[in-house]
């Protein structure tokens, strides 16, 4: 049943690390179609249905993303960046660029304002399928707890006083204008000087996006019974003075204590349960006696939580010295 999907998971995976690798003549439908062992015309078609999109279409705007990060983030020369991303000159490049966000790429150099980059689908999830869990667990790393302060710094967000976990906020935020995942998770991807970004392609993996839950008396309580929204985000520089896009929300966060809760490298496929579960009971487990600090309710904190299977699973929870 989900064999497509994890085909079509196979090619959207094998397009990022084309265009990461500057490896134009791979990233072609022929190519594609190649290493999965069908036809063009059937392979297009299956990842249209899946997909929602063409095969084509998707392609054309994962280079745009690409190339537009390095407009905005490079010194490079623009026929370069054309050159890089296989456009053929830089005609052909500023005419792509402008089709897709409505503006030149030495106007968005200039200026670079929140456009909506297309972000890397996700057409395969076997948590999202209710799958569950394969295999044997292969972490044995314990979740390792710690104290720290954070500086103060600026968080763009959207935020759901509804929600309740990861999915079913983006469920509820789908129901809003313009907050659905691609469009806030692509309004993201153009916002430059991120905290947490460390240039990865896809958003929940190093590009600086992340889950966080507001204490706020409006919300629904949570652990510890403190009312919360749930937010979805990335951390900006104290001096961030960038635009704001209209359904998002600039937060002043003042510096800081928090504990951290964090368990390293795991495969998502096999360990995403396990590890998350371990980390819940380790943070259910905690006792604060003689550490020196308390959990901190107060309206106005923050908690983030960062899921990054290549380098970890992270709460970061707010404290208050005692």
């Amino acid at each position: 049943m989900y064999q497509w999907h994890r085909q079509i998971q196979h090619i959207v995976d094998e397009i990022d690390r084309c265009i990461q690798r500057q490896e134009n003549e791979s990233a072609t439908l022929q190519r594609l179609a190649q290493k999965l062992g069908y036809s063009q015309y059937h392979t297009t078609r299956k990842f249209k249905e899946i997909a929602g999109m063409t095969l084509r279409d998707y392609l054309r705007q994962r280079k745009l993303a690409f190339a537009l990060q390095a407009v905005r983030d490079s010194g490079k020369g623009l026929l370069d960046i054309a050159l890089s991303y296989g456009f053929s000159s830089h005609e052909a490049f500023t005419r792509a660029f402008q089709a897709a966000y409505g503006i030149t790429p030495s106007a968005y150099r200039k200026s670079p304002a929140p456009l909506v980059l297309r972000t890397k689908i996700h057409p395969f999830d076997r948590y999202f399928f209710g799958i569950g869990e394969i295999g044997m667990t292969k972490s044995t790393e314990d979740v390792k707890i710690y104290f720290i302060t954070i500086p103060a710094h600026k968080f763009l967000h959207v935020r759901n006083y509804e929600s309740n976990g990861y999915w079913d906020f983006w469920q509820k935020q789908s129901a809003l204008p313009g907050q659905d995942c691609e469009t806030i998770c692509g309004l993201l991807s153009s916002i430059p000087d991120k905290l947490d970004d460390q240039g990865g392609s896809d958003v929940n993996s190093g590009a600086g996006q992340i889950m966080a839950y507001l204490h706020d008396p409006k919300g629904k309580p949570f652990c510890y019974g403190t009312p919360r929204a749930e937010c979805y985000g990335v951390r900006l520089p104290q001096d961030y003075h960038g635009p704001v896009p209209p359904q998002m929300a600039l937060l002043d966060v003042p510096e800081a204590d928090y504990i951290v809760f964090e368990h390293g490298p795991f495969d998502y496929e096999q360990e995403n349960n396990s590890v998350g579960k371990k980390v819940d009971a380790a943070m259910a487990a905690f006792d604060y006696t003689g550490t020196g600090y308390a959990f901190d309710p107060s309206p106005g904190r923050l908690a983030y939580f960062f899921h990054d299977p290549a380098r970890f699973w992270k709460y970061v929870r707010p404290v208050r010295r005692v």
